[in-house]
C-alpha cells in the first residue's frame, strides 16, 4: 500500500483542533462568571478568587514551553489527550472546593490542561497539516472557530448560575472537558504526517536560537499586552456589570458576542496576514484594543455601550493567535513550533497574572476599576507603537528565511 494512503485526512485534523480549542478556549474565557457566586458562596474577596484565576495562567505560561519540546520531541497525540483527562479531574476538583486552596488546586491544574490543549498546540497542530501557502487562513479559520466555545457557553453558564448552586455550572464544564477526548484524538493524528527532515535540536538550542532573533523578542514583549487585557475583561468585567448595577445576564451576553464576533475577526486576521506583515497587524491590534478600552470605560456602561464595546472588542479578540502563531512559522519554520509558541507564552501569561490578579488588588485597594484601566490603556499604546517600529525585519536587508526550518 502506498504510504500516502495511510495519511490521516488534514480536514479531520483541523475539525479536531478547532472542536479542541473552543472548547479549552471557551471554559477559560468564561471561569470569570463563577466570581460573583463563588466569593458570596463560600465568603471570599474578589482577590481571592482571581489569585486563583492569576495561579491558573502562571501555570499555563510555566507549562506552555516544556510541554511544547515534549510535544515536538514524542508527538502531539500523547500531549493533547493527557490535557484533555486533567481538564476533567481540573474540573472535579473546583467542584470539590470550599476555600481558597482548592480553588488555587483546580486552577494550577486547568493551567497545565490548557497547556495541553489550548492555542499553542492547536495552531501547531494546524500550520503541520496545511501547506505554506494557505496556513495563514487555516490558522486564522481554526482560531475563529475557538470562539464557538464562549458563544454557547458563557450565555448558558450564566442561565444555569442564576438558577443553580454555581456547583452545577462547573457540572456542565466537566461534561465539556470530556467532549474533548476525542478532539485531541483527531488533532493528534497530524503526527502522521511527515515534516521536513531537519537537524535535530535540543530545548536549549531551540530557546537559544528563538531569543536570538530580535522580531521574536519584541513580539515576546508585546505578547504580555495580550494577556493583560484580555484575562482583565474576562475575570473583571462580570464584577464590573455587577457594581454599576447591570443585569448580570449583561455580562454573560457580553462575552457570547465578544465570542461570537471574533469568529469573524479571527479568520479577518488570519486572511489579512497571507497579505499584509503580521508584525504591522499585531501592533494595530494592540492600539485598537487600547481605544476601544477608553471609549468604554470613560463613560458608565449601558447595556448599549456593553454591547457594542463587545462587538468592538470581538473583532480584536483572538486575532493575534493566528498572527503570532504564522509569524513564528515565518520565522522557524513547524518543527519547533510548539516550544517557541510556549516560551512567547510565558511573557503572555505574565500579562495574564497581573490583568487577573492585579486587577482584583487594584479593586479591592480602590474599590474601582479605574486605576487598572487606565494601566491596561497605556501599555496597550506602548506595545502597538513598540510592535510597529521594532517588531519587524532590518530596513537594510530581508530575512533569508525561516532559522530552524533550514536546519
Amino acid at each position: 500500500m502506498p504510504q500516502t494512503a495511510r495519511l490521516p485526512n488534514p480536514v479531520l485534523i483541523l475539525i479536531g483542533a478547532s472542536v479542541m480549542m473552543s472548547l479549552a478556549m471557551g471554559m477559560r474565557q468564561c471561569l470569570g462568571l463563577f466570581l460573583p457566586p463563588i466569593t458570596h458562596s463560600l465568603g471570599l474577596t474578589a482577590s481571592d478568587f482571581t489569585f486563583a484565576i492569576a495561579i491558573q495562567n502562571i501555570a499555563w505560561g510555566l507549562a506552555q514551553a516544556p510541554l511544547g519540546a515534549v510535544a515536538d520531541r514524542v508527538g502531539l497525540k500523547p500531549v493533547l489527550l493527557s490535557g484533555a483527562v486533567l481538564y476533567v479531574c481540573a474540573m472535579l476538583v473546583m467542584i470539590m472546593a470550599h476555600g481558597v486552596p482548592m480553588l488555587v488546586l483546580s486552577g494550577v491544574m486547568i493551567g497545565i490542561a490548557i497547556a495541553c490543549t489550548g492555542s499553542s498546540l492547536a495552531m501547531t497542530a494546524t500550520a503541520r497539516a496545511v501547506s505554506p501557502e494557505r496556513r495563514s487562513v487555516m490558522l486564522g479559520m481554526v482560531g475563529a472557530f475557538s470562539s464557538v466555545g464562549t458563544l454557547i457557553i458563557a450565555p448558558l453558564l450564566e442561565v444555569m448560575l442564576a438558577h443553580w448552586d454555581w456547583r452545577v455550572g462547573v457540572g456542565l464544564f466537566v461534561i465539556l472537558a470530556a467532549a474533548m477526548l476525542p478532539a485531541a484524538f483527531m488533532a493528534g493524528s497530524v503526527d502522521r504526517i511527515p515534516q521536513p527532515i531537519q537537524k535535530r535540536a535540543s530545548m536549549r538550542e531551540v530557546v537559544g536560537i528563538a531569543l536570538g532573533n530580535r522580531r521574536f523578542v519584541v513580539l515576546c514583549c508585546t505578547y504580555f499586552v495580550c494577556g493583560l487585557q484580555l484575562i482583565f475583561i474576562n475575570t473583571h468585567l462580570p464584577n464590573y456589570l455587577a457594581l454599576c448595577g447591570q443585569d448580570p445576564m449583561l455580562s454573560a451576553e457580553a462575552l457570547a458576542i465578544i465570542g461570537g464576533v471574533n469568529i469573524f475577526g479571527s479568520w479577518t486576521a488570519g486572511w489579512l496576514g497571507s497579505k499584509f506583515p503580521k508584525y504591522f497587524l499585531l501592533g494595530l491590534t494592540y492600539l485598537g484594543r487600547s481605544t476601544v478600552l477608553t471609549c468604554y470605560f470613560m463613560f458608565p456602561p449601558t447595556p448599549t455601550s456593553t454591547l457594542i464595546f463587545a462587538g468592538a472588542m470581538g473583532m480584536l479578540w483572538l486575532g493575534v493567535i493566528p498572527l503570532v502563531s504564522g509569524y513564528v512559522a515565518e520565522l522557524f519554520g513547524t518543527r519547533y513550533m510548539a516550544t517557541i509558541l510556549g516560551l512567547s507564552f510565558v511573557i503572555h501569561q505574565a500579562g495574564s497574572v497581573i490583568g487577573a490578579w492585579g486587577g482584583g488588588m487594584i479593586f479591592d485597594a480602590f474599590g474601582s476599576y479605574d486605576l487598572a484601566w487606565r494601566i491596561g490603556v497605556v501599555i496597550g499604546v506602548t506595545a502597538g507603537i513598540v510592535q510597529i517600529m521594532f517588531g519587524g525585519p532590518p530596513r537594510t536587508k530581508r530575512n533569508a528565511g525561516p532559522a530552524l526550518a533550514t536546519g
